[in-house]
């Protein structure tokens, strides 16, 4: 895309649709490769910048309302928190085990699986009965694996046809849900879970591919996940102030137009429509907003995008004393199977599992509630109230939690987050090469790499690469 000379502003000027951690990062990593030569205009429709990010207070103590935790074993978003200033604020969760709430009472999750799929029998006497087990142990001589290469199934379908229904419903969904919130028997392999699907590739049974999957795994002296002091949900304004970027909230934007020097972006009300021009568009938003911008500048990419559905979520916060509980337990939460037929889908201790928070909290327990899977939407349409009420009774049973909490607060999070069907990988490949096949045009965000903030920041590398190299200022393979 090279507009007449006579009309090339001083430098080139990207739009990036959407202030989530994907956009923000696209803009970062932008005005990082190019400041010199590359503007960057980021406008999103919501008050504040930071999407699905975001810290609250209850009881007077800072919390995260959406997600809490990065990737450790990844580098991007760690990578990221550190250069937009607030590495001396990376924090690591305490060495705790979760737990899993079966059956009446809450076990330890078993610590050799992957995605809750097993890799040691053994482990399973806490979470499955006899027969069930048994199916596990004979699996490794059932007939046909491995899986054949670039084959997709649904991980509930797969699992259960090799270890038993059992295993699906104790262990992978309850895991799966935590992630996605999505059921298992409609979410992809490859997308969820791609370590295994490989693995299923090259060995003869799924056991022998979870045990794999865990040999490669780093050593337990690299934590999976990391936190930030004070809350993830500081990470999106930091990104907004380190990219130099010119970030417009509050900002609607109802139109995308291919135009002779570029892309023009209709923002405002209807009634009184503002335009935006710009040498290259990165669009940062969800498939459903999407597919309606791109529905005339760029078909093709619509036409892949549409259809792709979401999962809504609410996450009740509680702060309650220490007193309410009978003992707090060493835990950094449990986890929920559907078939339990539960309000609560997961709980994390907050306030155990993140020392900072616990000095914080004081002689108060904060703790989170997820609420909430794809297509069920009934729960999701309670009163604030009466989602805390639910949730507190749950938790008097499992945990034997008394009394009323000191404070409370319900973040419902609508469309949060996709859901990997099978063949999503394939699909969402096509979107992502039909944009890079319109001149200055690039996607990011959780639909495309992967739902945590480490993929969402990968997602957002590689726009701003392609639009670097779209313009011609670094090659692609080195933004």
């Amino acid at each position: 895309m090279t507009p007449d000379d006579r009309r090339r502003p001083r430098r080139w000027h990207v739009v990036v649709v959407g202030g989530g951690v994907s956009g923000l990062s696209a803009a970062y990593h932008l005005t990082r490769a190019a400041r010199s030569t590359v503007r960057v205009t980021v406008l999103d429709k919501a008050p504040v910048v930071g999407g699905h990010l975001r810290v609250g207070e209850v009881a007077g103590v800072p919390v995260d309302l959406g997600a809490e935790s990065l990737l450790n074993r990844r580098p991007e978003a760690v990578g990221l928190a550190r250069a937009v200033g607030l590495g001396g604020d990376i924090v690591h969760p305490a060495p705790l085990g979760a737990g899993l709430w079966t059956r009446g009472s809450v076990v330890p999750l078993p610590r050799h699986t992957v995605m809750g799929v097993p890799a040691d029998p053994s482990e399973l006497a806490a979470v499955l009965d006899r027969d069930d087990i048994a199916v596990v142990e004979a699996e490794p001589e059932l007939p046909g694996m491995p899986l054949p290469s670039g084959e997709d199934v649904a991980i509930g379908r797969f699992v259960s046809g090799r270890m038993g229904r059992a295993v699906v419903d104790r262990l992978v969904e309850p895991l799966l849900a935590g992630v996605y919130a999505g059921h298992a028997d409609e979410l992809s392999l490859r997308a969820t879970v791609p370590a295994l699907a490989v693995a299923a590739g090259t060995h003869r049974s799924l056991t022998e591919a979870a045990a794999s999957v865990i040999a490669d795994e780093p050593g337990a002296d690299v934590p999976v996940f990391a936190g930030i002091r004070g809350g993830v949900g500081r990470l999106p304004a930091a990104i907004a102030a380190a990219s130099g970027a010119d970030v417009r909230t509050g900002v609607t934007v109802r139109g995308l137009a291919r135009m002779p020097y570029g892309w023009r972006i209709e923002t405002g009300p209807a009634a009184r429509p503002e335009a935006v021009d710009a040498d290259a568009v990165i669009v940062a938003v969800p498939a459903t907003p999407a597919t309606r911008l791109l529905r005339d500048a760029a078909p093709m990419v619509s036409a892949e995008l549409a259809g792709l559905e979401y999962a809504s979520v609410a996450v009740v916060t509680i702060a309650l004393p220490r007193a309410a509980f009978p003992a707090v337990p060493l835990s950094s939460g449990f986890l929920v199977p559907p078939v339990e037929g539960r309000v609560t889908k997961a709980v994390t201790l907050s306030a155990v599992k993140w020392p900072w928070l616990s000095e914080a909290a004081g002689d108060l327990v904060v703790l989170r509630a997820s609420v909430g899977r794809h297509g069920s939407v009934a729960d999701l349409q309670r009163e604030d109230g009466e989602l805390v009420d639910l949730v507190l009774a749950d938790l008097a049973e499992a945990l034997g939690v008394t009394g009323r909490p000191v404070d409370s607060m319900v973040t419902r999070w609508g469309g949060a987050l996709p859901q990997y069907a099978v063949g999503h990988q394939e699909q969402m490949s096509r979107a992502t090469a039909a944009a890079a096949a319109v001149p200055g045009l690039a996607l990011c965000g959780a639909a495309y790499e992967g739902v945590g903030i480490a993929a969402c920041v990968a997602s957002a590398q590689l726009a701003a690469a392609g639009i670097l190299g779209g313009l011609g200022l670094v090659p692609v393979s080195e933004a």
